[in-house]
This record gives structure tokens, sequence and C-alpha cells, in this order.
């Protein structure tokens, strides 16, 4: 059934069917896409949404409590052996039989709270952890667009660096091709025929851990997006098409993360426990309430459910309770809430300075990377120009095929190198995003 409402979904998209290596079913997704799929059926964010619900249900049932509470009972009373009362009168003992047989009571009950500090402030405790609730849910979508970031980016890098590894395979696979073919023409050794067949053969595991290297992406950004394992996606672009984004940081980045969804929780588990210590005094004040009772009383012999006559009595009351003596439990339950709070201040402290050091690095991180991307975009055009020096001197036999080979793994790690620089910023990016707390994307 997921998949189905996947292949529902996309179909308000602009996907395309078909791509380079990949079959004509494969639904090409863009990260934007991922993300909203992702926020609707990610179960993490399904549960944190009930969380938000079931607190807001918890606030109206102690909203319920300063309503009326009313009740019906009905009770039925048969007299086995009716009580007897003897008496002396002129001499002579006399006993009396009292009561029925039947004994109806039935009524209605009715109660409700005056004054009652402690449930009042209850409801303001349900509206802070209703807002915690719903800090918590924001903090699970933004972890989730996180993930679904480095996902998507990934499997970016796993396509990529296959290609890179499939390029390198082709070139070793052409040379092995012209060896035989010179070998079977006299002009090239076996030695050169079996180093280029061995070449080919070493770089035949690479491009099947490549392989997998993108299934594990693919299936790890499906299990993030909560769809079925069997739908087979694809990224609509490659690394290299985000690098005209990659300018760093302004100078003067404002690097607030009061925003931060774990400290913003923190503050709001804060506020709670100190309404709770609020809460703990408030149970040294008494309570007022009041109650009303109408109820009707039949008693009658033999048959219970014949000759009853009802008869009504009704009454109202004021409670009220004055909190004595209960042991020091009040005082105690005060103290280990005061406590906590002090244990949520210090929390609080560290996690300012811990956070306050990441989002330093990773800024940090960023700007470098960003040299980090020119100067291996710089590295990879310098490698290909060699590589091609090299295969033009290695057709006029003014290079071994040693140092053609040297040239080709050179080409190759510089492109690696590149690839994985611009993996490395965005990754860095959307992490920086989640320490400061930045709002995702509308459901």
């Amino acid at each position: 059934m997921k998949l189905f409402k996947f292949l529902f979904l996309l179909t308000a998209f602009p996907l395309l069917a078909s791509a380079a290596g990949t079959k004509s079913d494969t639904l090409r997704i863009s990260r934007e896409e991922c993300i909203r799929i992702a926020l609707q059926d990610n179960p993490t964010v399904k549960v944190a949404d009930l969380e938000v619900k079931k607190f807001d249900y918890a606030k109206k049932e102690v909203i319920g409590s300063l309503f009326p509470s009313i009740d019906f009972s009905l009770s039925y009373q048969r007299s086995i052996e009716l009580q007897s009362l003897s008496m002396n009168m002129g001499g002579q003992t006399n006993t009396i039989k009292m009561g029925t047989d039947n004994n109806w009571n039935t009524g209605f009950s009715a109660s409700m709270p005056i004054i009652n500090a402690s449930l009042w402030k209850s409801i303001n405790i349900s509206d802070t952890q209703i807002v915690t609730a719903l800090e918590q849910a924001r903090g699970s979508r933004i972890d989730l667009v996180n993930n679904i970031n480095k996902a998507y980016y990934a499997l970016l890098l796993a396509i990529d660096s296959r290609d890179v590894v499939k390029q390198n395979y082709d070139i070793a696979k052409m040379n092995a091709e012209i060896y035989q073919k010179q070998f079977e023409q006299g002009t090239a050794s076996e030695y050169d025929v079996i180093r280029s067949s061995v070449q080919v053969t070493n770089i035949e595991p690479e491009l099947l851990q490549a392989d997998i290297a993108i299934r594990q992406c693919q299936l790890q950004l499906k299990v993030l997006m909560g769809i079925d394992a069997a739908a087979n996606i694809w990224p609509t672009i490659h690394l290299e098409n985000l690098q005209r984004e990659m300018y760093g940081l302004p100078d003067g980045f404002n690097s607030d993360f009061s925003q931060n969804s774990s400290l913003r929780q923190l503050e709001l588990n804060r506020k709670m426990m100190k309404q709770n210590v609020a809460l703990q005094k408030l149970a040294w004040l008494p309570t007022l309430g009041v109650q009303f009772n109408i109820n009707w009383n039949a008693m009658s012999n033999g048959n219970a459910l014949k000759n009853q006559t009802f008869n009504p009595y009704s009454n109202v009351a004021l409670a009220l309770n004055l909190p004595i003596f209960s042991g020091g439990r009040k005082l105690y339950a005060l103290r280990q809430a005061q406590v906590q709070m002090t244990e949520l201040d210090f929390q609080k402290e560290n996690l300012t300075e811990t956070l306050n050091m990441q989002v330093e690095l990773a800024v940090d991180n960023i700007n470098r990377q960003v040299r980090q991307i020119a100067a291996s975009e710089e590295g990879m055009k310098q490698a290909a120009k060699a590589y091609q020096i090299m295969q033009k001197s290695f057709e006029i036999g003014a290079a071994t095929y040693l140092n053609l080979r040297d040239s080709e793994l050179a080409n190759t790690s510089a492109r690696l190198a590149y690839l994985q620089s611009i993996y490395n910023y965005l990754v860095s990016t959307s992490e920086l995003d989640a320490l400061l707390g930045k709002d995702t994307p509308a459901k």
C-alpha cells in the first residue's frame, strides 16, 4: 500500500521516467520532493504528531475536572433475616422485627470544585506540555530533513563515483583490447596483454562495490521517506550541478542558535518544572467543593418488584479540605522539583556552550570546504590535462603503459576528491541548518 501511495504522490511532480543508466520504470525525484514525501509518511513524524494530540487530550481532561461531575447510582438490598429488638415491658420480654424485606435506593449526585488552586495550575502545565510536544515534533522534522539531505547527497556521491570508476574501467578495458590486437599482430608482448587484462580485473570489484553503495544509499533514502523498498528511485541532478551554489557563508553570518530544537525543548522543560514547583507549593492550600444529592428510597415486604413507593430526599453540602500534616511528603516533593529545576539550569548551560562550539566549527568547516572545492576542481583539471598529454605520448610511443596507468589513476583520484569535497560541503551546510533550528518546509 505504501508503494501505491508513493506513486500517487509522485503524479503531482514533473518526473521523467527514464535516464542514462536507469530502467524505464525508474522514478526521478528531487531532494525537495523526498523531503515532502518523508514529512508525510515517515513513522517518526507521525508519532511526534500523535504526541501533540495526546497532550491536547490530557489538557482537556484537566479542564473537564473544573465542570460538575454527575453520577447515577442504583442499589437493591434483600434482607435474609430482619434485625430483632427485644424490649422488657411489664415483666414481659417482647421481640420486635425491624426493617423490611426489600430496600431500593437510587438517585443522582453532582460535585464541583469551587476553590482548587492545584487544579487551576495543572491547566497551565498542560499548555506547556502541548507546546513542548509541538517543539519535539518540530525537532523530529528538522532531524528528518537533515537525514534526508545527507542520504540524498550520499546517493549523488555514490552515483557520480560509480560513473568515475566506470570511466576508468572502460579505459582500462579499451587498452586491454588494443594490446590484445597488437599482440595478435606481433607488435605487443604477451606481458603487456596480461598486465592490461589484470588491470581490468582489478577494477571490476571496485565497480561492483560502487553498485552496492548505490543500492545501499537508495535503500536508506527509501526507509527515511517511509516508502516501499521495491520502489526504484533516482535523483534528478548530479553533485557537480550543485557547485554553483557553493560560495561559502557571507561575512556577518547570523549564527544565532536560539531556535535550536534541543535548546528550546530544554527551556520548555525548565518552564514546566518551574510550574511544577509552584504546583507543589499549592498543595498546602485548602480546597473547597460543593456537592448535591437527590435520591429516592423504597422499602417493602414480599415481592421486590411490586407495590414499591419511592420517596425522594435531597441535600446540598460544602466540603472544605485543609491539609495539616502529611509526614513531610509535600515538602520533599517540593524539594525534589527544585533540585530537578537546578539540574535543568546546568544542562542548559552545558548545551549552550556545546552548541556555540559546534556552530563555530560548522561555519569554519564550510568556509574551508569552499576553498577545498576550488582546489580540488583545479587539481581535477590539471590531472585531466596531464592524462590527455600522457595518452598522446603513449599513442606515439613516447610513454610507457605504466606512465599512462599512473596518469589514469591520478585523474580518477582527482575526480573522486572533487566529488567528495562537494559532498562534504553539502553535508556541512545541512548539519548547520539543523544546529540553527531552521524550520522545515511545509507539509
